[in-house]
C-alpha cells in the first residue's frame, strides 16, 4: 500500500515538475525570441468591433522620425499580428489603438501576459472611447495590477526628447489633461497608456488632422521616446 502510494505521489510530482519545466522554457523561448526581433514593431489586431485599424500612417511615420531621431533601425512596415497569436513574441514593442470595444478571450489575455512577462512592451494610444474597454481587457491579462499615472519625472519622459511636463496634449476632446498610466509587473513598466492625449492622431500625415507643425512634432517625440525606453528596458 505504502509502495503504490509512493508511485502516485512520485508521479504526481514528476508531472507538476514537467508543467513547470515546460512553462520555463516556453518563457525562455519567447525571451529569445524577443532580443533577436529587437527592432520590430507591430500593430495589435483584437476581437470586439473596435477599429483596431485605424489612423493607419500613424506608426509608419513614427517609426521614420524614430530612426532618424533615435539611433533606432526598425522596419519601415509595421506588421499586424492577432493577441492570441505566437508570433506576437517576435515583437519587443505592440501598438493598441481605436475608439470602440476592445475584446480579449481568455487565451488571448494569457498570451497577451505571457507576452509582457517575458518582456515585451504594449503601448496602447486612446484614439477617445477606447478607455472603458481596455482597462475591462487589461484586467484579463492582470487581474491584480491597477494603472498608475505615471510621475512627470519617468525616464519615459526623458529620453532623447524631454517632456518636463509629462504627457503632451495632441487633441481636445473632454476638456480634460492628459495622462499616461502605466502597468508595472515586478517593478518594470510593461504598458503605456496614453488617455486623453490622442498621441497617435498626432504622427498621421499632416494632411489627416491639419495639426500645426510645433503639435505633430510634440507627438513624433514623445511617440520615439515610447520606443526608446521600451527598446532599452
Amino acid at each position: 500500500m505504502c509502495s503504490y502510494k509512493s508511485s502516485i505521489y512520485y508521479l504526481a510530482s514528476n508531472s507538476i515538475i514537467i508543467s513547470l519545466m515546460k512553462q520555463f522554457l516556453i518563457l525562455v523561448f519567447c525571451s529569445l525570441s524577443l532580443a533577436v526581433n529587437s527592432q520590430e514593431i507591430a500593430i495589435l489586431k483584437y476581437n470586439g468591433g473596435g477599429d483596431w485599424y485605424s489612423n493607419p500612417t500613424a506608426l509608419p511615420n513614427l517609426i521614420e522620425f524614430t530612426n532618424k531621431n533615435a539611433n533606432t533601425n526598425i522596419n519601415k512596415t509595421p506588421t499586424t499580428v492577432t493577441v492570441g497569436a505566437a508570433a506576437i513574441f517576435n515583437f519587443p514593442i505592440v501598438f493598441l489603438t481605436g475608439h470602440g470595444n476592445v475584446y480579449f478571450s481568455d487565451d488571448e489575455a494569457k498570451n497577451l501576459r505571457n507576452y509582457l512577462v517575458s518582456g515585451g512592451f504594449l503601448h496602447i494610444s486612446d484614439n477617445y472611447g477606447l478607455d472603458t474597454f481596455i482597462r475591462r481587457e487589461i484586467k484579463k491579462v492582470f487581474p491584480a495590477l491597477k494603472f498608475q499615472e505615471i510621475p512627470k519625472n519617468h525616464p519615459i519622459y526623458n529620453q532623447t526628447f524631454s517632456f518636463k511636463n509629462g504627457l503632451p496634449k495632441i487633441h481636445e476632446h473632454d476638456k480634460k489633461r492628459p495622462q499616461g498610466f502605466g502597468l508595472f509587473y515586478k517593478g518594470r513598466l510593461v504598458c503605456f497608456y496614453d488617455y486623453e492625449s490622442d498621441l497617435s492622431d498626432g504622427w498621421e500625415d499632416t494632411i489627416v488632422h491639419n495639426n500645426p507643425k510645433e503639435v505633430r512634432e510634440k507627438a513624433l517625440k514623445m511617440g520615439s521616446n515610447i520606443i526608446e525606453y521600451a527598446f532599452k528596458h
